[in-house]
């Protein structure tokens, strides 16, 4: 028998990226996956091909400027199958042109950001952890960042966001595990998604990699696979779990890259 078989699991953002390997991964496993997402028409193209491969999948609408429904799209799914047992939240973002330094970053933006990044965890999981407790039991994986454990000179909201990502995910892991709820986070480094790469320079690139001593950009299906772990009764005896999937980044002496780039 697969891992997930018969199991209902909810997967934010994942018609791309992170998302998208988790709910392919979940899926391959025996999990009906729910793609939460903003685009039917994306979310459909994710469907036909995780069936295709002989999972199953189905839409459920949400839209993170619709703050509604982070709490409708748990209830749809309990409506339709009577339960949730997996809730992967992947949702997570900042804003590069106002999100810098303490001093040169928007404020406004700041506040923003945090909320939007806290709020895309707390919010999903007060909805669907009495679901859960319902069920006797399931497993919250939240998706963090490196940079909630490792101070940037920039991003300032988006690390702080994801710190308290780290946190919450810690007390919801110690408010529930008498109800068999688990909850962990994965804290993925530079991975190698569209967005990422977009959005950053070759230099920069090659500078972050001298720092990651496996010398590579991650794959997403590198933390869907630590998706699965935690999602999973492979995992059964793991809760409040914060796992670095980021290639030893910030790991070595801070003159590591020093040594190895010789």
């Amino acid at each position: 028998m697969k891992k997930l078989q018969g199991k209902v699991a909810v997967v934010t953002s994942s018609t791309k990226g992170i998302g998208l390997a988790s709910a392919e991964i979940l899926a391959e496993n025996g999990a009906l996956v729910y793609i939460a997402a903003r685009s039917k028409d994306l979310a459909n193209e994710v469907i036909s091909n995780i069936v295709l491969k002989g999972g199953e999948a189905k839409f459920v609408y949400f839209n993170a400027r619709e703050e509604e429904t982070y709490t409708l799209m748990i209830e749809e799914v309990v409506k339709n199958e009577g339960r949730i047992d997996i809730l992967v939240n992947n949702y997570g973002g900042t804003n590069v042109a106002l999100d810098k330094n303490l001093v040169d970053g928007d404020t406004d933006e700041f506040f923003n950001i945090v909320k939007d990044n806290l709020q895309s965890v707390y919010l999903p999981c007060k909805v669907a952890v009495p679901y859960m407790i319902k069920n006797g039991g399931g497993s919250i994986v939240n998706i963090s960042s490196i940079g909630s454990v490792v101070p940037d000179l920039s991003r300032i909201a988006y690390c702080v966001s994801k710190s308290a990502v780290n946190s919450l995910t810690k007390n919801i892991a110690t408010q529930y595990a008498r109800d068999n709820i688990r909850c962990n986070a994965v804290l993925p480094g530079l991975i190698a998604t569209k967005a990422a790469i977009d959005n950053m320079s070759d230099e920069f690139i090659d500078s972050f990699l001298r720092h990651v001593p496996l010398n590579r950009m991650g794959r997403p299906e590198d933390i869907a696979k630590a998706v699965l772990f935690y999602a999973s009764d492979d995992s059964s005896f793991i809760t409040g779990d914060i796992l670095e999937v980021a290639g030893g980044y910030s790991m070595p002496t801070p003159q590591y890259s020093e040594y190895t780039s010789r």
